[in-house]
């Protein structure tokens, strides 16, 4: 599924299962919310916390992924109601990227390979 395709079918899945976009701060707040859940999984999975309930560990992967479609879901939610376009829109953040950071991470003693 491209990008586009992505957003025309989370478009039309709100228009039938959803019946309506949650306005923009809503979905805002919901997207944070999905983040924090992201970030609580990173931790006990590649940090140093670990989980309450041992049992959730073995499906810790599969919530992961979950969550991080929950935040595409959200995102993409976003970018329908606000008119981004967001093929468009990563093609150009790469553009920026590529033009701002082509000798900087080269350069970085920190992050280069042994």
């Amino acid at each position: 599924m491209t990008i586009k395709e992505a957003q025309q079918t989370v478009d039309q899945w709100i228009k039938t299962i959803g019946i309506r976009y949650y306005n923009e701060l809503t979905n805002t707040a919901v997207l944070m919310e999905e983040v924090g859940e992201v970030a609580r999984l990173m931790a006990r999975i590649y940090g140093e916390q670990s989980f309450k309930n041992p049992e959730h560990a073995a499906t810790a992967k599969t919530d992961l992924a979950d969550e991080m479609a929950d935040v595409l879901f959200v995102l993409i939610c976003l970018a329908n109601q606000t008119g981004i376009d967001l093929t468009g829109a990563l093609k150009k953040n790469l553009e920026k990227k590529t033009k701002r950071d082509k000798e900087r991470h080269a350069s970085n003693k920190k992050i280069r390979k042994q």
